[in-house]
């Protein structure tokens, strides 16, 4: 017993060492990306994609790569060793988000340390985690939170000019997703005239010119469901510039001169560029509110008074109403789980099923157990075998004539209200239950709709 006594005390010694900032962002954000983890047993349809090419067989997934979302093949090589060390279903498929997430809360403290002081670092690693879009995305099955992470400690290491570990860690993030390499324009407002920065900015970019070309060939595949920023995209790049720039009135230059750009820059470029290729979605370029975490914490160290306390609070109360709302499945899009639970429970044996359009039949492709007892009448060649994402369809002749040799189908749908897919497999899909088949029911599940048709005069 005696013998412990040593390395307890050795143990006490480096915890009392560990300062404050360095130990509390991370932890606060672990505790917030494990809050309701499981999110009700809910996957959207982004985090189904996630988990059914990361079971694939390992050449599979470079075969699909070479076909389409090139953009996300690190994070998909990731999650599938990540899924052959523990298949922890949900847990599994997120603990990776929630430990980047922790990763950038320290990576903001480090930042705020070096340029500002301890009680900033505190301040801006804590004001990281709670952030409502980074709460969300540290409990998701995508690269997002792995992104952000990688772009934070690349900006730590430009300051420190560890140049070679700089170019290193920001290429990680940019194979992650390339839209990573538009942290480069703000890191060029820090460090451009050092030789070493541009260096590895070239280098950066040399390394990712493989990816961007292949990439380049899918993006039409890839981002032909975006369109151009809405309103409401602009309203709130506006009210975070705007809090940005109020933050940063006061502060000290060398942490605006890293924060703002960082804040302004990669939306607001990819939202101009947006509006000639739809390419921007807010997700894309989350490591950006690590600037704003930045400014409010440098702000909120040198408060004086009562009223900037009073307005943190007040976000926070509000913070903490849409941090509940983000656990709950109404969060997302859609539920693939609630999908397929629903569909389970109006199956037959017999029964065929319709995807309208061909791409919600990733509502399926993650629960095998249920897509398995149905007949997939449109399928040509399942995803695995045609390298894709969702399979390959028959031609609408063939769709056509399957039909109809059905007693019943199931016809997994959009909500009402959604835009109905032009295309002649579509088209073929829509008349042949019209014209053919009586609706015997339709069920509303979080973003779906999953309608039930039989031959006339056979609905229950």
């Amino acid at each position: 017993m005696e013998s412990a006594h040593p390395f307890r005390q050795h143990a006490e010694a480096v915890i009392s060492r560990i300062a404050p900032w360095r130990l509390l962002p991370p932890l606060l954000a672990v505790c917030l990306g494990l809050w309701g983890l499981e999110r009700g047993g809910s996957m959207w349809r982004d985090e189904s994609v996630t988990w059914q090419v990361a079971h694939r067989p390992l050449g599979q997934i470079v075969e699909l790569l070479g076909r389409v979302d090139a953009v996300h093949g690190l994070y998909y090589l990731l999650m599938h060793g990540v899924f052959e060390a523990w298949e922890g279903g949900l847990w599994a498929l997120r603990l990776p988000s929630v430990a980047a997430t922790a990763l950038a809360a320290a990576g903001v403290a480090a930042i705020a340390h070096r340029l500002v002081g301890e009680r900033a670092a505190l301040l801006a690693g804590c004001a990281y985690a709670v952030l409502p879009p980074v709460q969300m995305y540290a409990q998701e099955g995508r690269s997002y939170a792995l992104v952000a992470a990688a772009v934070v400690w690349a900006t730590y290491l430009m300051l420190r000019e560890r140049w070679a570990a700089y170019a290193a860690v920001l290429l990680l993030g940019c194979w992650l997703h390339e839209f990573a390499a538009l942290a480069l324009l703000a890191h060029a407002f820090t460090a451009w005239r050092s030789r070493g920065w541009r260096w590895s900015a070239a280098a950066v970019v040399a390394l990712l010119v493989p990816l961007a070309v292949v990439s380049a060939r899918q993006a039409e595949q890839q981002l032909g469901w975006l369109g151009r920023p809405s309103w409401q995209d602009w309203a709130a790049y506006a009210v975070v510039g705007a809090a940005a720039l109020l933050l940063a009135r006061g502060a000290p230059g060398d942490l605006v001169r890293v924060a703002l750009p960082l804040v302004l820059l990669p939306p607001g470029l990819l939202m101009v560029i947006s509006l000639l290729n739809p390419w921007y979605v807010d997700r894309y370029v989350l490591y950006a509110l690590a600037g704003l975490a930045l400014l409010a914490g440098a702000r909120l160290a040198t408060a004086r008074g009562w009223w900037p306390w009073l307005l943190a609070g007040a976000l926070l109360v509000a913070f903490g109403f849409w941090s509940v709302w983000l656990r709950t499945p109404e969060s997302r899009k859609d539920d693939a789980l609630a999908v397929a639970a629903a569909v389970r429970e109006r199956a037959r044996p017999g029964d065929a099923v319709v995807f309208m359009p061909a791409r919600r039949r990733e509502w399926l492709l993650s629960s095998p157990e249920v897509y398995g007892e149905l007949r997939d009448v449109a399928l040509d060649r399942t995803p695995e075998a045609s390298h894709s994402l969702q399979g390959t369809e028959l031609s609408p002749e063939r769709i056509r004539a399957a039909l109809p040799a059905s007693p019943r189908v199931i016809a997994l749908l959009d909500p009402a209200g959604q835009p109905l897919d032009p295309y002649p497999r579509e088209a073929v899909k829509r008349e042949e239950l019209a014209a053919r088949f009586d609706l015997c029911s339709t069920t509303e599940v979080r973003g779906a709709r999953i309608a039930v048709y039989a031959r006339p005069g056979t609905c229950p």
